[in-house]
C-alpha cells in the first residue's frame, strides 16, 4: 500500500534528527533530510523513535529558553 504521507507508513524506517536548539525531529528515511538537523539514529522503526523519544526528550523549549 501507498501512503501519500510517509509520516503515515507503519512500516516505515526513520531517522531521529536533533537542531542546535536541542529540539529532535523524526524523520522518514525516504525524505530528504533537512538543513539544520543532524542524524542522532539510524533508521529505525517509528515505535522505536517514539520510544526513545518519550524517554529522552524531556523539554520542548528551545535550548536558548531553557538555560
Amino acid at each position: 500500500m501507498q501512503f501519500s504521507n510517509p509520516f503515515d507508513n507503519p512500516q516505515g524506517q526513520f531517522y531521529l534528527l536533533q537542531n542546535a536548539q536541542q529540539q529532535f525531529s523524526l524523520w522518514p528515511q525516504s525524505v530528504s533530510l533537512p538543513d539544520g538537523w543532524d542524524i542522532i539514529c539510524e533508521p529505525q522503526s517509528r515505535q522505536a523513535c517514539d520510544d526513545w523519544l518519550t524517554a529522552h526528550w524531556t523539554t520542548l523549549k528551545p535550548a536558548h529558553f531553557a538555560r
